[in-house]
């Protein structure tokens, strides 16, 4: 089939797009199409028994068959058979004729233009044919080496003596990418193109000689790999038949000299069962499953450290220095670890044992970020000790204590045999962290195992499963940390000593961040001091407007972020010398504010009421809002209220009905609905009538926050007094404490977050049940102390003197 025998060019051709092949002229080669523009095209040139024109798309430009994104020179050809697939597509077999191009793109349903055929320039046969025998020639030197090229095709070069088809026929033998393979395919001049394949092919060359040296190393590496293998496997086969595996006993060897070491620090029953295994060990055939289990076994025990002590001495003088170091504030917990260790000292230089001084389980109790591990840490440089730290948060399978017994496959020590061993020390400082996290499953209950771990009269004798035989834990120092104390279990709450820290006032996170986090965020961020600052005001609007928390952990990642900004502006402008972060720049440092707590009323209103409460991050002031409408004396409640505060609500109802019979809450009667004929009949309604002639809406706004808690109760009941006698209600009042039936003020817990709440809220005045008063002042912060004014309370009518605006 010949050009001729078809319309003469130019001529308007269906073009098809082909993203994978480079088709040329005189190939015939099947074409699958997916697209609908080139399936229409083909179906168009069976229809009118015209040729096709097939181009190909763009590199990264595939799926798009746009004229944008294919090239503009292609294959000129015809449709020998066409088929369609089950999956869609439709399977051409296509015919290359000629070059050609694109004149003239024509609008349609498919891609068609004006197609006229390309004239390829004259050519010198004598140079031509020159280039053609350097061509062959590099050809066969690369089908030698390169096994994908066929011989016929080198044959097929061989026989021909036209350089553009022999040019086409080396281009698709090579697998050229699409890029390279267009350039020499628009190539009109043959001698450029001749030049431009023998460099690719002598390239090629150059590459496969080195892949074909590198393949013969590989072999020979791994001949010589394999000759060694077998040789040493025939070694120790004629060892075994002859009695000779020495490699087996020089372990075997090994493993008694080190318990022969070890003797002298183990207890007895330690010693029997480590040498009772090892003879098991010894008598095995090497290949038994149970050959390996031992030898897992035996590398565990004896990495032990047996009798292994640090050797400083216990210095209450360096746990003070240590602790004063790291931490700013944190009084109490600081005194109460000191007067622990002052026990341990002197028990020390007086040669008593610590079993019989009643050794005591320190727990760090308090809210996220305030420095429980922290304290833990500073205990364990200061001692000199080793840190071993045991996340229990989540823990349900009691085996990862205790150990899996060596029955089950995989089994391992428990993390605390696996502590000792990464401490090389009996007697490290070993922390619990987040104890009050520890799960129940069905896999048993990790509380039942710490409460041996934890108590010093049996952790003496302590027994891993895995091990079989006793270890003593009594040299090692244990400290706990929980969130909350009220879900360790009461048996193991029993064994511990529970130091509480509390949330830091706002002075105190000004102080650590002065002298602890910027210092050390400086040294993370690779940052000088001089290179990096920030203003006491800046630090101060950082704490107070952009942090919500109890500890510190949000302001060490707020510092961070300013610091990562600041090194970035240091790199990307080298005209700046230091970066200072001062109130006014502050918000392009930082994202949006994040208020801690909300601010009270600007002014007294009637049913609005401030309640403290306290959270896992700490204080907060809670708005507690009640209205009235006119009804029967029903109490609708909402606000997402736990069980405790629905009670509060009842009591505080039945209280202020209480308080309105006995007269000691007036109500003015001109704020009690009248009848239409007591209006008219002037009928004076007693004031006690307030509390059934109106339905109360009590509300805790924030309804998708859980709130709950024994200490809302006179905050309900001002709420509830204030909508029934209409009065306003201070709004520079804060309150905690729950009441009873009768009137009384009952204490609360969390006194210090609240009050520091209270303070941030810029709160004037706190109302606290009396017995708080009493016992718990002194651990309020000066600071607060003197900012607000704190009155306790000890009866519901004392309240009321205090809160309404007279």
């Amino acid at each position: 089939m010949q050009l001729s025998d078809y319309d003469a060019f130019p001529t308007t051709l269906p073009i098809v797009v082909e993203d994978e092949l480079f088709l040329y002229p005189f190939m015939i080669s099947p074409i699958f199409l997916t697209d609908q523009k080139d399936i229409d095209a083909a179906a168009d040139a069976m229809e009118n028994n015209s040729l096709l024109f097939v181009t190909s798309s763009m590199p990264g430009k595939e799926g798009t068959h746009d004229f944008d994104t294919m090239y503009k020179v292609g294959v000129i050809g015809s449709i020998m058979r066409k088929v369609h697939i089950p999956d869609g597509r439709v399977k051409i077999l296509f015919q290359g004729l000629a070059r050609g191009k694109i004149v003239e793109p024509q609008e349609g349903p498919f891609n068609r233009a004006v197609i006229d055929v390309v004239t390829l320039e004259s050519y010198n046969k004598l140079k031509a044919d020159a280039l053609m025998d350097i061509l062959r020639d590099k050809v066969k030197k690369l089908s030698a080496l390169n096994s994908q090229i066929p011989a016929d095709l080198v044959r097929t070069i061989e026989e021909n003596d036209e350089p553009n088809r022999i040019a086409d026929l080396v281009s698709s033998m090579l697998k050229l990418d699409k890029e390279v393979a267009y350039v020499l395919y628009v190539e009109m001049n043959i001698e450029k193109r001749l030049l431009g394949l023998i460099d690719i092919v002598t390239s090629q060359i150059e590459s496969a000689k080195v892949q074909r040296e590198i393949r013969t190393k590989v072999h020979s590496k791994i001949e010589q790999t394999n000759k060694e293998y077998f040789l040493k496997e025939q070694l120790k086969e004629i060892q075994q038949e002859l009695g000779m595996d020495t490699q087996r006993e020089e372990e075997i060897a090994n493993f008694r000299e080190k318990i022969a070491e070890l003797k002298p620090h183990m207890q007895e029953d330690a010693f029997k069962e480590i040498s009772k295994q090892l003879d098991r060990f010894a008598r095995m055939h090497p290949d038994s499953a149970d050959a390996n289990v031992l030898q897992s076994y035996l590398e565990w025990v004896l990495e032990l450290p047996f009798g292994k002590l640090t050797k400083k001495n216990l210095s209450v003088k360096d746990v003070s220095l240590e602790l004063d170091k790291d931490h700013y504030s944190l009084e109490k917990p600081k005194e109460r670890i000191v007067e622990f260790f002052s026990v341990r000292e002197l028990a020390e230089l007086r040669g008593i044992k610590q079993k019989e001084t009643g050794g005591v389980i320190l727990c760090f109790a308090g809210p996220p970020g305030v420095g429980k591990t922290s304290l833990a840490n500073s205990i364990a440089t200061a001692l000199g000790r080793p840190l071993v730290r045991m996340a229990l948060g989540g823990l349900e399978d009691v085996n990862e204590l205790r150990g899996h017994r060596r029955t089950y496959v995989g089994a391992m020590p428990g993390r605390l045999v696996q502590g000792l061993i990464e401490a090389k020390s009996m007697d490290p400082v070993i922390v619990l962290d987040e104890i009050d996290k520890v799960g129940r499953s069905m896999r048993g209950d990790p509380t039942a195992a710490l409460l041996e771990i934890l108590d010093p009269e049996q952790n003496s004798k302590y027994r891993d499963y895995y091990l079989n035989f006793n270890i003593d834990l009594s040299k090692a120092i244990f400290i706990a940390t929980a969130n909350d104390v009220g879900r360790i279990p009461a048996p193991l709450r029993d064994r511990m000593e529970f130091i509480g820290l509390n949330s830091y006032t706002p002075k105190e996170k000004f102080e650590i961040a002065k002298r602890y986090l910027i210092p050390q965020e400086l040294k993370k961020h690779a940052l000088k001091s001089r290179e990096f600052s920030i203003t006491d005001k800046a630090l101060k609007t950082l704490i107070d407007e952009y942090t919500r928390e109890a500890g510190v952990r949000n302001l060490r990642r707020r510092i961070a972020g300013l610091m990562r900004k600041g090194a970035r502006q240091l790199l990307e402008d080298k005209t700046i010398e230091s970066i200072s972060i001062t109130r006014k720049n502050l918000e392009k440092f930082t994202d949006k504010k994040v208020f801690e707590i909300s601010q009270v009323d600007s002014k007294p209103q009637v049913g609005i009421v401030s309640g403290l409460a306290w959270t896992a991050v700490g204080g907060d002031v809670l708005t507690i809002e009640a209205i009235k409408i006119k009804g029967k004396g029903a109490l609708q409640l909402t606000g997402s209220l736990g069980d405790v505060m629905k009670e509060s609500v009842r009591i505080a109802h039945s209280v202020v009905k209480i308080l309105i019979d006995s007269g000691e809450l007036p109500i003015s009667p001109s704020i009690i609905p009248h009848s239409a004929k007591e209006r008219e009949e002037r009928i004076a309604v007693d004031p006690s009538e307030v509390y059934k002639r109106y339905d109360l809406h009590i509300h805790v706004p924030e309804g998708a926050t859980p709130k709950d808690g024994p200490s809302a109760g006179i905050a309900m009941v001002s709420a509830i007094a204030s909508i029934l006698s209409g009065q306003k209600i201070d709004n520079k009042v804060a309150m905690t404490g729950e009441v009873t039936l009768t009137g009384k003020v009952l204490p609360i817990g969390g006194l210090k977050e609240k009050l520091i709440a209270a303070y941030k809220a810029g709160v004037e005045k706190a109302l606290i049940p009396m017995k708080n008063y009493e016992r718990d002042l002194d651990d309020i912060p000066d600071e607060v102390k003197n900012n607000v004014k704190v009155i306790g309370v000890s009866r519901i009518e004392e309240v009321l003197k205090e809160i309404f605006v007279k």
